[in-house]
Protein backbone atom coordinates (compact mmCIF):
# COMPACT_ATOMS: atom_id res chain seq x y z
CA UNK A 1 0.00 0.00 0.00
CA UNK A 2 1.56 3.23 -0.85
CA UNK A 3 1.89 5.66 2.60
CA UNK A 4 -0.06 8.75 2.09
CA UNK A 5 1.93 12.12 2.60
CA UNK A 6 1.59 13.34 6.02
CA UNK A 7 -0.49 15.75 7.33
CA UNK A 8 -0.37 18.36 4.51
CA UNK A 9 -2.67 18.75 1.34
CA UNK A 10 -1.35 17.70 -1.54
CA UNK A 11 -0.66 20.74 -4.38
CA UNK A 12 -3.05 20.26 -7.11
CA UNK A 13 -0.10 19.54 -9.41
CA UNK A 14 1.02 16.16 -7.84
CA UNK A 15 -2.44 14.69 -7.19
CA UNK A 16 -2.30 13.96 -12.02
CA UNK A 17 1.26 12.36 -11.07
CA UNK A 18 -0.25 10.20 -7.50
CA UNK A 19 -3.79 9.48 -8.73
CA UNK A 20 -2.81 6.47 -10.37
CA UNK A 21 -1.03 4.89 -7.49
CA UNK A 22 -3.04 6.13 -4.52
CA UNK A 23 -6.49 4.56 -3.57
CA UNK A 24 -8.86 6.72 -2.83
CA UNK A 25 -10.23 6.04 0.57
CA UNK A 26 -7.73 4.18 3.01
CA UNK A 27 -8.81 3.44 6.35
CA UNK A 28 -6.65 1.84 9.29
CA UNK A 29 -7.86 0.37 12.18
CA UNK A 30 -10.38 3.12 12.63
CA UNK A 31 -12.75 2.93 15.92
CA UNK A 32 -15.54 5.18 17.39
CA UNK A 33 -17.30 4.84 20.71
CA UNK A 34 -20.60 6.94 21.50
CA UNK A 35 -20.28 6.93 25.00
CA UNK A 36 -19.93 3.53 26.15
CA UNK A 37 -20.51 2.18 23.07
CA UNK A 38 -17.80 0.79 20.43
CA UNK A 39 -19.09 1.54 17.33
CA UNK A 40 -16.45 0.86 15.20
CA UNK A 41 -13.85 -1.74 16.10
CA UNK A 42 -10.72 -1.79 14.11
CA UNK A 43 -12.10 -1.10 10.67
CA UNK A 44 -10.05 -1.52 7.88
CA UNK A 45 -10.46 -0.54 4.19
CA UNK A 46 -8.89 0.18 1.59
CA UNK A 47 -11.37 1.69 -1.65
CA UNK A 48 -9.86 2.19 -5.04
CA UNK A 49 -10.72 4.73 -7.48
CA UNK A 50 -13.66 4.24 -9.52
CA UNK A 51 -14.80 1.35 -7.34
CA UNK A 52 -18.57 1.17 -6.41
CA UNK A 53 -18.61 -0.68 -2.55
CA UNK A 54 -22.53 -1.98 -1.32
CA UNK A 55 -22.01 -1.95 2.64
CA UNK A 56 -25.19 -3.77 4.49
CA UNK A 57 -25.68 -5.16 8.02
CA UNK A 58 -28.37 -5.13 10.68
CA UNK A 59 -29.30 -1.77 12.36
CA UNK A 60 -26.78 -0.87 14.88
CA UNK A 61 -23.66 -2.71 12.96
CA UNK A 62 -22.21 0.71 12.67
CA UNK A 63 -22.51 1.40 8.83
CA UNK A 64 -23.63 5.06 8.75
CA UNK A 65 -21.40 5.59 11.37
CA UNK A 66 -18.16 4.57 8.89
CA UNK A 67 -18.91 6.53 6.03
CA UNK A 68 -19.81 9.77 8.21
CA UNK A 69 -16.29 9.54 9.10
CA UNK A 70 -14.96 9.40 5.53
CA UNK A 71 -16.41 13.20 5.68
CA UNK A 72 -15.92 13.64 9.35
CA UNK A 73 -19.58 14.45 9.91
CA UNK A 74 -18.21 11.91 12.81
CA UNK A 75 -15.16 12.39 14.37
CA UNK A 76 -12.78 8.88 15.21
CA UNK A 77 -11.46 8.21 18.28
CA UNK A 78 -8.36 6.06 17.16
CA UNK A 79 -7.46 4.93 13.48
CA UNK A 80 -6.30 6.88 9.95
CA UNK A 81 -8.34 7.91 7.03
CA UNK A 82 -6.91 9.45 4.44
CA UNK A 83 -9.70 10.54 1.24
CA UNK A 84 -7.43 11.18 -1.90
CA UNK A 85 -4.66 11.87 -0.06
CA UNK A 86 -5.47 14.02 2.60
CA UNK A 87 -5.53 12.78 6.22
CA UNK A 88 -8.52 13.58 8.31
CA UNK A 89 -7.95 14.88 11.62
CA UNK A 90 -8.30 18.30 13.49
CA UNK A 91 -7.20 20.25 10.57
CA UNK A 92 -10.38 22.44 9.75
CA UNK A 93 -8.51 23.28 6.30
CA UNK A 94 -8.17 19.73 5.78
CA UNK A 95 -11.39 18.93 6.62
CA UNK A 96 -12.94 21.50 4.13
CA UNK A 97 -11.38 20.46 1.43
CA UNK A 98 -11.99 16.44 2.07
CA UNK A 99 -15.63 17.58 2.04
CA UNK A 100 -15.41 19.75 -0.92
CA UNK A 101 -14.82 16.57 -2.76
CA UNK A 102 -16.85 14.12 -0.86
CA UNK A 103 -20.62 14.62 -2.12
CA UNK A 104 -23.38 12.72 0.37
CA UNK A 105 -26.26 11.74 0.30
CA UNK A 106 -28.62 10.84 3.15
CA UNK A 107 -32.06 9.33 4.29
CA UNK A 108 -33.87 12.37 4.83
CA UNK A 109 -33.53 14.67 1.72
CA UNK A 110 -32.01 17.42 3.49
CA UNK A 111 -33.25 20.31 1.44
CA UNK A 112 -33.86 23.83 1.89
CA UNK A 113 -37.22 23.80 1.95
CA UNK A 114 -37.33 27.85 1.56
CA UNK A 115 -34.77 27.67 -2.04
CA UNK A 116 -36.19 26.16 -5.56
CA UNK A 117 -34.17 23.39 -6.34
CA UNK A 118 -32.79 25.28 -8.95
CA UNK A 119 -31.33 27.32 -5.91
CA UNK A 120 -30.54 24.12 -3.50
CA UNK A 121 -28.48 23.44 -6.69
CA UNK A 122 -26.55 26.28 -7.20
CA UNK A 123 -25.89 26.84 -3.36
CA UNK A 124 -22.52 25.07 -2.33
CA UNK A 125 -21.04 25.60 -5.90
CA UNK A 126 -21.33 29.94 -5.21
CA UNK A 127 -20.71 29.80 -1.60
CA UNK A 128 -18.05 27.27 -1.58
CA UNK A 129 -16.70 26.81 -4.93
CA UNK A 130 -16.99 30.61 -5.91
CA UNK A 131 -18.42 29.27 -9.04
CA UNK A 132 -20.21 32.51 -10.96
CA UNK A 133 -24.32 32.27 -10.66
CA UNK A 134 -24.92 31.70 -14.19
CA UNK A 135 -22.13 28.94 -14.50
CA UNK A 136 -24.09 27.34 -11.40
CA UNK A 137 -27.24 27.60 -12.75
CA UNK A 138 -26.37 26.00 -16.13
CA UNK A 139 -24.74 23.22 -14.21
CA UNK A 140 -27.27 22.46 -11.97
CA UNK A 141 -29.91 22.17 -14.82
CA UNK A 142 -27.41 19.73 -16.86
CA UNK A 143 -27.36 17.72 -13.50
CA UNK A 144 -31.31 17.89 -12.94
CA UNK A 145 -31.39 16.89 -16.61
CA UNK A 146 -29.21 13.94 -15.80
CA UNK A 147 -31.47 12.73 -12.48
CA UNK A 148 -34.34 13.12 -15.19
CA UNK A 149 -36.39 16.42 -13.85
CA UNK A 150 -35.40 19.51 -15.06
CA UNK A 151 -38.95 20.52 -15.19
CA UNK A 152 -39.12 20.87 -11.57
CA UNK A 153 -35.99 23.40 -11.10
CA UNK A 154 -38.52 26.21 -10.35
CA UNK A 155 -40.37 23.94 -7.44
CA UNK A 156 -39.86 24.21 -3.96
CA UNK A 157 -38.98 20.68 -2.33
CA UNK A 158 -42.54 20.66 -0.56
CA UNK A 159 -43.83 20.30 -4.05
CA UNK A 160 -42.20 17.57 -5.20
CA UNK A 161 -42.70 13.33 -4.24
CA UNK A 162 -39.72 12.20 -2.23
CA UNK A 163 -38.72 10.23 -4.85
CA UNK A 164 -38.49 13.45 -6.82
CA UNK A 165 -36.59 14.93 -3.64
CA UNK A 166 -33.83 11.95 -3.48
CA UNK A 167 -33.19 13.18 -6.73
CA UNK A 168 -32.35 16.80 -6.05
CA UNK A 169 -30.37 15.98 -3.50
CA UNK A 170 -28.27 13.66 -6.11
CA UNK A 171 -28.36 16.25 -8.11
CA UNK A 172 -27.35 18.74 -5.47
CA UNK A 173 -24.25 16.53 -4.42
CA UNK A 174 -23.03 16.31 -7.84
CA UNK A 175 -23.35 19.98 -8.78
CA UNK A 176 -19.64 20.34 -6.52
CA UNK A 177 -18.66 17.83 -9.39
CA UNK A 178 -17.51 15.38 -6.10
CA UNK A 179 -14.62 12.99 -6.42
CA UNK A 180 -16.26 10.83 -4.11
CA UNK A 181 -20.19 9.59 -3.85
CA UNK A 182 -21.24 8.32 -0.44
CA UNK A 183 -24.76 7.16 0.19
CA UNK A 184 -26.37 6.74 2.89
CA UNK A 185 -29.35 4.18 2.93
CA UNK A 186 -30.81 6.69 -0.05
CA UNK A 187 -34.06 4.74 -0.51
CA UNK A 188 -35.38 3.91 3.08
CA UNK A 189 -37.18 7.18 3.68
CA UNK A 190 -39.29 6.51 0.17
CA UNK A 191 -42.24 4.45 -0.84
CA UNK A 192 -42.05 1.45 -2.66
CA UNK A 193 -42.82 2.83 -6.08
CA UNK A 194 -40.68 5.62 -5.68
CA UNK A 195 -37.19 3.48 -4.84
CA UNK A 196 -36.63 2.34 -8.49
CA UNK A 197 -36.17 5.99 -9.83
CA UNK A 198 -33.82 6.72 -7.25
CA UNK A 199 -31.97 3.38 -7.69
CA UNK A 200 -31.90 3.81 -11.66
CA UNK A 201 -30.02 7.20 -11.08
CA UNK A 202 -27.27 5.79 -9.30
CA UNK A 203 -27.09 3.14 -11.66
CA UNK A 204 -26.28 5.43 -14.55
CA UNK A 205 -23.60 7.23 -11.89
CA UNK A 206 -21.80 4.25 -11.21
CA UNK A 207 -21.92 3.09 -15.23
CA UNK A 208 -20.18 6.22 -15.31
CA UNK A 209 -16.86 5.62 -12.69
CA UNK A 210 -17.54 7.17 -10.22
CA UNK A 211 -15.93 6.00 -6.85
CA UNK A 212 -19.27 5.29 -4.72
CA UNK A 213 -19.89 3.79 -0.87
CA UNK A 214 -23.27 2.98 -0.48
CA UNK A 215 -25.18 1.93 2.71
CA UNK A 216 -28.30 0.19 1.22
CA UNK A 217 -30.26 -3.44 1.89
CA UNK A 218 -31.16 -2.68 -1.80
CA UNK A 219 -29.48 -6.00 -2.86
CA UNK A 220 -30.65 -6.19 -6.25
CA UNK A 221 -28.49 -2.72 -6.52
CA UNK A 222 -25.97 -4.37 -4.62
CA UNK A 223 -25.81 -7.44 -7.12
CA UNK A 224 -26.39 -4.83 -10.57
CA UNK A 225 -23.35 -2.02 -9.30
CA UNK A 226 -21.16 -2.71 -6.37
CA UNK A 227 -17.28 -4.41 -7.20
CA UNK A 228 -17.60 -5.71 -3.35
CA UNK A 229 -20.46 -6.22 -0.95
CA UNK A 230 -18.88 -5.37 2.66
CA UNK A 231 -21.31 -7.01 5.74
CA UNK A 232 -20.50 -4.89 8.91
CA UNK A 233 -22.14 -6.78 12.32
CA UNK A 234 -21.17 -5.08 15.54
CA UNK A 235 -19.09 -2.36 14.22
CA UNK A 236 -16.38 -4.78 12.29
CA UNK A 237 -16.24 -5.63 8.50
CA UNK A 238 -17.48 -9.49 8.79
CA UNK A 239 -17.27 -10.21 5.01
CA UNK A 240 -15.97 -8.34 1.97
CA UNK A 241 -15.98 -9.87 -1.17
CA UNK A 242 -17.70 -9.59 -5.21
CA UNK A 243 -21.23 -10.04 -5.28
CA UNK A 244 -21.26 -13.37 -7.09
CA UNK A 245 -19.29 -14.61 -3.92
CA UNK A 246 -20.81 -12.53 -1.52
CA UNK A 247 -24.50 -13.51 -2.31
CA UNK A 248 -23.55 -17.00 -3.50
CA UNK A 249 -20.75 -18.32 -1.23
CA UNK A 250 -20.47 -16.27 1.82
CA UNK A 251 -17.75 -17.65 3.90
CA UNK A 252 -19.03 -16.64 7.32
CA UNK A 253 -22.16 -18.04 8.89
CA UNK A 254 -22.84 -14.39 10.24
CA UNK A 255 -23.18 -13.56 6.43
CA UNK A 256 -25.33 -16.42 5.77
CA UNK A 257 -27.63 -15.53 8.43
CA UNK A 258 -28.33 -11.76 7.68
CA UNK A 259 -28.94 -12.98 3.93
CA UNK A 260 -31.29 -15.76 4.65
CA UNK A 261 -33.45 -12.85 6.85
CA UNK A 262 -33.48 -10.14 3.52
CA UNK A 263 -33.46 -12.52 0.51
Amino acid sequence: MTKPEESHPVASQDRTTLGATRAMIEIQDLHKWFGDFHVLNGIDLTVARGERIVICGPSGSGKSTLIRCINRLETHQRGRIVVDGIELNEDLKQIEQVRSEVGMVFQQFNLFPHLTVMQNCCLAPIWVRKVPRREAERTAMEFLERVRIPEQADKYPGQLSGGQQQRVAIARSLCMNPRIMLFDEPTSALDPEMIKEVLDVMVELARDGMTMICVTHEMTFARTVADRVIFMDEGEIVEASPPETFFERPRQERTRAFLSQIL
